[in-house]
């Protein structure tokens, strides 16, 4: 914001009441801030939206007291993710786009951007200005109840995608809200179990999606989490809020609370939260006794009112005319990124495509064909403006010859369903294909919730199996909030994974499966066997009130690659109708410096006989690293579309950070490898492409001597040996190789330097003359390093 501006905020701000400042840091009502009428300060409305715009019109348009705020909101953290009745309330209908476990597949910027474009332009139809989204939680374990909000269990995917959805909403006048800042990645007990993480996975992966998305599309507000970090509250971390968001990553816009997820406002507004969501009139009252008691400076109020104030200018200023919405052109939008996103994971015999021209029957099974499941439980729900029907998109696309029929299977807690089972094989009996809609069971889902199972629907297994029993041709349909087991999996012949498709889902499911859609969509996160292959399985949900990740930096696909264990389908994986060849690689330098990035140029052809589009992986390997890091990491990656038989070449970049790691002894991104292998591939364990880059590390300090120093550190500073030669040769009268000899023999012991030495020359060498050498090393050492 101009400097001009800033100083007649700043004026504003010092011509308000403590009560009005108070006021105006802790929002008004469910969705607004506070007005300043006397002073020409407006509100501004803002609503959840990660993937949908929620306009509850009881809870904006009738603005309910303080009771009823507090129930209604309570109601919508608190569905179960199969309460189907309850889900909407009375919010107007909107676009309910996929949720962000399958668009994340979609590994596509541009799409993202049209989604945040098209949210924007809903966003001012309905008067709000700030929408609380994208969320970019790392997906640690496909048991977290919100995780089919999240990209990916990668830094770089959600960074990216973050990004240009973010772009999308604020070129176009809507202000974006990234969330949760941060390890908000469990939903039991998630406002009192702290995430215990190491500082070197927070900056690897946790926080790494945060500050890239940061860095590319300047978020006008970040949302703090409700867990704890390392026993301090999300919203009430000064380390989180002010050292690195503010200090380290030059964060100047707003931050704001989860809803009701502060617990002590006056450290909150201390630690850097300016905004506390929604109104609450006993946090207010702690606010303005703390003040009154001296407890909160005047500059760190008044900083957050500027902040405020800020935000509020900045959404008025960028606001553009709200305009009638076109939603069936949203709607097509919803279609077209589902359809690309929805990942192809087995097609054997090349079962898939369907061919509508075909003569025959499909059987269709499930109720999820006829009422789809299009997204998850809790705040992100989004009322939809329309929903495609899979079956009837199916069912549209047969030809004269090809028969297709329904049977319902539901999804149901409670004893296998033999009748049920029955019905379906004897009506598959004249069937050429089955594709067979399922879904996980819910009854521990979406926010609030984390299941407790990676298993189908009750009878869903089972089903599948008897059908591939009696020889049928079975295609799996799969509607899941992340990863499940498939026992089934080696005797199907087809299976998607279309995770929430959103409201266009059905047509873009029946759009994959004749054809009309070359699937594109790639896993963003590691589908594991069996429950207890998830990494960090061991210690979750965590225990009195602590939740330790044990896998450190060690998450997803770098636990699998570092355990040698094979998921059940890998990161980056998804199959094509047709397929890419990976022709060529090239680098822009051979070598890789302190501060220095990288360019690589990747070429790859469509073999294959239909157009199509590969994302491109680009992975980092390091060889010999100085600290334990994971066997390979993505860095970069690129989608491609290529007609048959086109040969296109993309260039990705690396930069310096894409080399570096986290070292907590020196609190700094270093370099330090032997060297780095650059790999271009399909997906984390289908490396087509690579090529060796050479490292010069970084020249780091030698570590400060004492007389208690192990020898063999003492011997790893290069200027300790000529000294200590040098005063032994002195002090004991000999030559300075029968210096060294003594030197020598110090070697192998783990006792302290001088303990060792006085083995071998008594009391002819002192411990303070040891520990004068030392300290003129050590001085000369920091000079250096300063």
């Amino acid at each position: 914001m101009p400097e001009a501006d800033n100083g007649e905020i700043r004026a504003l701000v010092t011509s308000m009441t403590t009560n009005e400042k108070v006021a105006l840091v802790s929002g008004q009502g469910l969705w607004r801030t506070a007005a300043i009428e006397r002073l020409g300060i407006d509100s501004i409305l803002m609503t959840d939206g990660t993937y949908g715009v929620r306009y509850s019109t009881t809870q904006i348009d009738a603005g309910t007291g303080d009771e009823e705020s507090l129930a209604a909101f309570l109601d919508l953290i608190n569905q179960q993710a199969d309460d189907k009745g309850g889900m909407f309330g009375t919010t107007r209908p909107a676009t309910c786009f996929p949720n962000g476990n399958l668009v994340g597949c979609s590994w596509d910027v541009d799409l993202l951007y049209r989604m945040g474009e098209a949210l924007a332009l809903e966003c001012r139809s309905l008067g709000i200005h700030l929408l609380l989204g994208p969320g970019i939680n790392t997906r640690r374990t496909p048991l977290a109840g919100r995780a089919y909000e999240y990209y990916s269990e990668d830094p770089v995917i959600n960074g990216d995608l973050a990004a240009a959805l973010i772009s999308g909403l604020q070129d176009n006048g809507i202000g974006a809200s990234l969330k949760h800042f941060a390890c908000n990645n469990s939903e039991i007990d998630r406002t009192t179990t702290s995430s215990d993480v190491d500082e070197r996975a927070l900056r690897e992966i946790y926080l790494a999606g945060f500050e890239r998305a940061i860095l590319k599309s300047a978020p006008w507000t970040v949302m703090s989490a409700y867990n704890p970090v390392n026993g301090v509250q999300a919203a009430e971390s000064h380390w989180l809020l002010k050292h690195i968001l503010r200090d380290e990553w030059r964060y100047d816009g707003l931050v704001l609370s989860d809803w009701h997820a502060i617990k002590d406002r006056p450290a909150s507004l201390k630690a850097g939260t300016d905004l506390d969501m929604p109104e609450s009139k006993p946090r207010k009252a702690r606010l303005l006794l703390a003040i009154e008691d001296g407890k909160v400076a005047d500059d760190i109020l008044d900083r957050a009112c500027e902040r405020v104030i800020g935000l509020v200018r900045r959404c008025h200023a960028k606001r553009l005319p709200a305009a009638p919405v076109d939603l069936d052109r949203h709607h097509a939008l919803a279609q077209q990124i589902a359809a690309e996103s929805i990942v192809l994971l087995r097609n054997e015999q090349q079962t898939l495509p369907l061919d509508a021209a075909a003569t025959g029957e499909i059987l269709v099974v499930g109720d999820d064909a006829l009422v789809p499941t299009i997204q998850g439980s809790g705040s992100a729900t989004t009322n939809p403006y329309r929903v495609d029907s899979p079956l009837e998109r199916i069912a549209a696309r047969a030809g004269k010859h090809l028969n297709v029929r329904h049977i319902p299977f539901p999804t149901a807690q409670g004893a296998p369903m033999e009748s049920e089972t029955q019905a379906v094989l004897d009506a598959a009996t004249t069937a050429d294909a089955v594709i067979i809609f399922t879904e996980n069971e819910k009854s521990r889902n979406g926010e609030g919730n984390d299941r407790d199972t990676l298993k189908l629907a009750a009878g869903h297994d089972s089903l599948i199996c008897s059908l591939t029993e009696a020889g049928r041709k079975v295609i799996v349909v799969l509607t899941t909030p992340d990863a499940v087991e498939m026992p089934w999996l080696g005797t199907t012949q087809a299976v998607l994974a279309c995770f929430y498709p959103g409201q266009g889902g059905g047509e873009a499911i029946a759009r994959v499966l004749f054809g009309e859609q070359n699937p594109c969509g790639k896993l963003t996160a590691t589908m594991p066997i069996r429950i207890e292959d998830i990494p960090g399985w061991h210690t979750y949900p965590g225990e009195n009130s602590r939740h330790v990740y044990s896998e450190g930096i060690f998450v997803g696909y770098r636990y699998y690659d570092f355990k040698a264990m094979t998921p059940l389908f890998a990161f980056g994986h998804g199959l094509s109708y047709t397929r890419f060849s990976y022709e060529s690689m090239a680098l822009d330098r051979q070598e890789i410096g302190p501060s220095m990035g990288c360019n690589v140029s990747v070429t790859i052809r469509n073999t294959g006989e239909v157009a199509g589009k590969e994302i491109v992986q680009l992975y980092v390997r390091p060889v010999k690293p100085g600290l334990r890091r994971p066997m390979r990491e993505l860095k970069a990656f690129a989608k491609v579309e290529l007609q048959p038989g086109e040969a296109k070449a993309v260039t990705l970049t690396l930069s310096a950070r894409d080399f570096q790691y986290f070292d907590t002894a020196r609190g700094t991104w270093v370099l330090n490898a032997e060297a780095f292998i650059i790999e271009a591939a399909a997906s984390s364990r289908d490396i087509r492409l690579q090529s060796r880059l050479a490292c010069r590390s970084e020249r780091f300090p030698p570590a400060a001597l004492s007389a208690l120093s192990p020898p063999a550190l003492v011997f790893a500073n290069e200027r300790a040996i000529p000294a200590l030669t040098e005063l032994l040769a002195r002090k004991l009268r000999i030559s300075g190789d029968e210096a060294m000899a003594i030197l020598e023999k110090l070697n192998g012991s783990f006792l302290g330097f001088y303990d060792t030495l006085s083995w071998y020359v008594g009391d002819a060498i002192n411990e303070a003359d040891i520990t004068a050498v030392f300290d003129a090393l050590n001085r000369t050492t920091e000079g250096i390093s300063s």
